[in-house]
């Protein structure tokens, strides 16, 4: 257990003369100073600042916390510890604080720091206006509900009972606006954990607070550790191959090859090996590019292998059928001309479109403790297929994220499509409007197409493709023409992509997110 910040380890100073070396104190700049009384005085002391608050003029602001102790956890228990007992805060210049407590409050201290910073020397302890905005949002709302963690915040990163790493949040809106912080399992709740900085030392302490489903957040996308791109991996590496075959021109023989590489990958696991064997069966192309792979790619193989040796007939169970490719992944399998984003690929009965698409995520980086803007490059996958009458559908594969959609009926389906809010029980005696975990309030791009507001997007059950049927989410060109097939391709990929960075970024829709694998092969 980190040692509570009760006592600050800093040097008394209500030793300042009153006089000779006042001229030397700050007596231009507006700063939170942090003032400690003798115990269970902090409200006498706040008073008297009050009462003399007219008479010296530069006390522009003056804070007693509300609450002085929270919960504390100690060996799988709670228990309540103080810490904000005798503090209180001040919005003024120094010269002012220095003069109220030699006059008014002597037996008090103002809080010193000790340490140089930046060739400054040592001075008063002062609190930054956004950390003390956000330490008295705090503490007014949640210090009686925050409970301070006997471990690391960066212990919280996994859940211990299954390795997986826990998902990483930023709040939105409300007192805790702008944290960032892993959602984690206490026995029975998950909690929203975050680091919270002391006020009085370069101290972090791990805390968490409850019922994380009341806040307003956003997934963030972990840098170095996310759930939605470990579920990917063997997804990911099974799609590599099929790229490659596709490109090669296997076309309904890729399947039959693709169990033939992992069988005898299985046997032995080596590139190398494999490249030899196919080289000697006549498969060049396809093992010059095999050859070619990075170290990652490589690695994806090799662990997909590994788990078809652990799980036999893995890949055979899981691959029976193959119309097109998902909708994102992070290989295009054919090349692109100099100069193009986009490049085609003929099947039996339509065309397959692959296009270049950037992805920005807000990600967080756990060894900075931040977050920010990043982008990946993704291949898109259409296809474009001709209907009677002369114009052209263009649809993606969602088959089975779609396939768990329709198999939801009824009220259920209602419920999960356009829910809104339901009365819940607010921990009092009264009742609260809380959000249903619906399509409509945290997916509203896939909400329009399944409602059908206003979307040229529609969602087709097993569209017949000559050569297998799929769930898609397609739009219709009705005249067939370039122009408005290429609009049609425009619009499906920009309500695809909302759709995918809306359920990725939502911690309402886990169930959604885990059948969003099969879509956006997230890396």
């Amino acid at each position: 257990m980190q040692q509570m910040p009760t006592t600050p380890q800093a040097a008394q100073c209500a030793g300042i003369p009153a006089h000779g070396n006042r001229d030397k104190l700050n007596s231009v700049d507006f700063q939170w100073f942090i003032v400690r009384s003798l115990p269970h005085q902090e409200k006498k002391l706040a008073a008297l600042l009050a009462e003399h608050r007219g008479e010296l003029k530069n006390i522009l602001e003056i804070y007693c916390p509300t609450h002085t102790t929270v919960n504390v956890s100690m060996k799988g228990r709670d228990v309540q510890a103080p810490l904000f007992a005798g503090y209180v805060f001040v919005l003024s210049t120094q010269r002012t604080v220095a003069d109220f407590m030699s006059r008014y409050y002597p037996e008090g201290t103002i809080m010193y720091d000790s340490r140089k910073r930046d060739g400054h020397k040592p001075g008063f302890l002062t609190v930054p206006d956004g950390q003390m905005r956000f330490f008295r949002d705090f503490n007014e709302n949640y210090a009686d509900k925050v409970v301070i963690l006997e471990k690391p915040y960066t212990d919280y990163a996994f859940n211990p009972k299954t390795n997986e790493p826990n998902e990483t949040v930023k709040v939105i809106d409300g007192p805790l606006a702008g944290r960032e912080g892993y959602i984690a399992r206490f026995r029975r709740d998950k909690r929203l954990v975050f680091n919270m900085k002391a006020l009085d030392s370069d101290k972090y302490y791990a805390v968490s607070v409850p019922n994380v489903w009341d806040f307003h957040v956003v997934r963030l996308h972990n840098a170095v550790c996310d759930r939605q791109t470990i579920g990917t991996m063997k997804e990911r590496a099974v799609d590599l191959l099929i790229g490659m075959l596709q490109a090669c021109g296997y076309g309904d023989n890729t399947l039959p090859v693709l169990y033939g590489i992992v069988d005898t990958l299985a046997l032995k696991p080596s590139l190398v090996s494999l490249c030899n064997t196919l080289y000697g069966q006549g498969h060049k192309e396809l093992g010059k590019k095999i050859a070619g792979l990075g170290t990652s790619d490589a690695e994806l193989l090799i662990n997909l292998v590994r788990y078809e040796r652990d799980n036999p007939g893995y890949v055979r169970t899981n691959w029976q059928k193959l119309v097109i490719r998902p909708f994102l992944t992070p290989t295009p399998g054919v090349g692109f001309e100099d100069g193009r984003d986009e490049a085609e690929l003929e099947h039996q009965s339509f065309t397959e479109i692959i296009r270049k698409v950037s992805i920005t995520e807000q990600t967080y980086y756990p060894d900075r403790q931040e977050d920010r803007q990043a982008a990946t490059e993704y291949y898109a996958h259409v296809g474009i297929m001709p209907v009677s009458g002369g114009g052209s559908i263009v649809f993606a594969n969602w088959d089975t994220f779609l396939d768990e959609y329709f198999q939801t009926a009824g009220k259920a389906n209602e419920r999960l499509v356009g829910g809104t809010v339901r009365a819940t029980a607010d921990g009092g005696n009264g009742v609260k409007e809380k959000l249903i975990e619906s399509f409509r309030n945290f997916a509203p791009t896939l909400y329009k197409v399944l409602a059908g507001e206003s979307s040229e997007v529609r969602a087709l059950r097993g569209l017949d493709t000559g050569t297998g049927s799929i769930n898609v989410l397609a739009v219709t060109a009705n005249d067939g023409s370039a122009v408005s097939t290429g609009k049609a391709v425009d619009t499906l990929l920009e309500t695809c992509v909302g759709i995918c960075k809306e359920i990725n970024s939502s911690i309402h829709l886990a169930a959604w997110r885990r059948y969003l694998r099969t879509v956006w092969l997230h890396k």
